[in-house]
């Protein structure tokens, strides 16, 4: 028997209980409180911890729950925005005059450098903000900045568009006379 089988069985005995009552209120019901818990043992016992007190184990555990119940709204919610978009690229892949504005969106994004692209695409197709990009590509956020007032300026010219990249990601950019600006 390992020795944090006893601290286990002693913490769901004796505290289960008040475990799933914490849970429970972050969660909507009884069922996704379980899961949280449930999630939330499975992640401080697997790590391999040498839980020696019921008391630390409880401790543990308790910090995990708030984690472990965002981390599943965030997965969620990545799932229903990725589904999102794949339903947005489905509707769009069947019209002719939209497929056509997607393929050339896509050439023009290989005309940039790979970190102008990343910008790009983490702004607007992560819908990231310049401190995240910042963070995701370890990069100082007026670097950011200025990839993205650079690729902006020359998907606009290559595109004919006109778009902000310092506004809402999810404006849609409006169609212009041939000037140079913002993507």
């Amino acid at each position: 028997m390992a020795t944090w089988e006893p601290v286990l069985e002693t913490l769901m005995r004796e505290r289960s209980a008040g475990l799933l009552a914490y849970a429970r209120l972050l969660t909507k019901d009884d069922v996704e409180a379980q899961d949280v818990l449930q999630d939330a043992l499975v992640k401080c016992f697997s790590k391999g911890r040498a839980f020696t007190h019921v008391n630390t184990a409880e401790a543990y555990v308790r910090r995990a729950i708030p984690t472990v119940f965002i981390d599943g709204i965030r997965r969620r919610d990545a799932a229903r925005r990725a589904h999102d978009r794949h339903e947005r690229l489905q509707g769009t892949a069947s019209d002719g005059p939209d497929r056509e504005a997607v393929m050339d969106v896509r050439a023009a994004l290989h005309t940039l450098s790979p970190r102008e692209r990343a910008c790009i695409v983490l702004r607007f197709y992560d819908d990231l903000t310049v401190p995240a990009i910042a963070n995701t590509l370890n990069l100082a956020p007026g670097t950011v900045k200025r990839y993205l007032a650079d690729a902006s300026a020359r998907l606009a010219e290559q595109l004919d568009t006109v778009a902000d990249w310092q506004a809402d990601a999810r404006t849609v950019p409006v169609k212009a006379p041939a000037t140079k600006g913002a993507f």
